[in-house]
């Protein structure tokens, strides 16, 4: 049974990932395997079922892709670096072993949240009939999300790398209508992958996928912990947040002119 299947092989990329990260001291490691964990569990689901061949390879394909970019692109981002703040600051609670703590509260929190998210990729392996209009709706907000994420990374990316950028906002291209692009891109992505399964009526039943990825995303572990240390280190942020929309891209706000003292 696919389902099977593909918890086993989030278990199996899990495992790989820790082992990986104990051998580099950083278990910062998980951050590109979630990523690759999407990609192998589409896969692991389009190799053991027997819908649709067109939806399957539709579903598969979207997911890989997604999957494969995300995890290059944060391996590339932290090449060569430490630890990320995120996971040092919860490590340094570990009331024993780092190592098993993080097993505990990274591994075996997010590993679960994987397979539930991917729920939609793996129903629509299932499905016999052809790919129909709500699948092509998806595959099309599929594109708005990746086209979202991955300008906007590449936008970022490169403003780190200007010298003159250091200790200043990003505030162009996607970043001037949204502060997070690359998190309502990944929120398309996967509302895409969910109407891809919404040809037929198991597919609506996996609406709480999107809908938890989202949260996390929006209220969870992305946008709230990203914008409470920007709000640290960036002195022009506050501004920046006051005019610019936190998630859905839209025209700047016009703020008030200062008054003078």
């Amino acid at each position: 049974m696919i389902f099977g299947w593909t918890l086993a092989t989030v278990v199996v990329v899990l495992a790989v990932t820790f082992v990986v990260a104990r051998s580099l001291g950083r278990h910062n490691v998980m951050d590109v395997a979630w990523g690759l964990g999407f990609a192998a569990v589409a896969v692991v689901g389009y190799a053991t079922s027997d819908g649709d061949h067109g939806r399957r390879l539709l579903a598969v394909a979207l997911t890989a892709i997604w999957g494969v970019r995300l995890g290059a692109h944060i391996a590339w981002r932290s090449r060569g670096g430490e630890e990320d703040p995120r996971y040092a600051a919860l490590l340094d609670r570990a009331p024993g072993s780092r190592d098993a703590y993080a097993l505990r509260k990274i591994y075996l929190t997010q590993g679960p949240i994987m397979w539930f998210v991917s729920l939609p990729v793996q129903v629509a392996m299932l499905e016999k009939g052809p790919i129909g209009v709500a699948a092509w709706i998806g595959a099309a907000l599929w594109l708005v999300g990746f086209f979202f994420e991955t300008v906007g990374d590449r936008q970022l990316a490169r403003f780190r790398a200007d010298p003159s950028s250091q200790g200043q906002v990003m505030d162009r291209g996607l970043w001037r209508y949204t502060r997070h692009p690359n998190y309502f891109g990944d929120a398309c992505v996967w509302w895409g992958l969910f109407l891809i399964a919404c040809d037929h009526w198991a597919g609506l039943l996996t609406v709480l996928s999107p809908v938890v990825m989202t949260f996390f995303l929006v209220k969870g572990t992305g946008k709230p912990l990203l914008e409470k240390g920007m709000r640290k280190t960036r002195p022009g942020y506050a501004e920046y947040a006051a005019r610019t929309s936190g998630f859905l891209p839209l025209p700047p706000r016009r703020l008030p002119p200062r008054r003078s003292v």
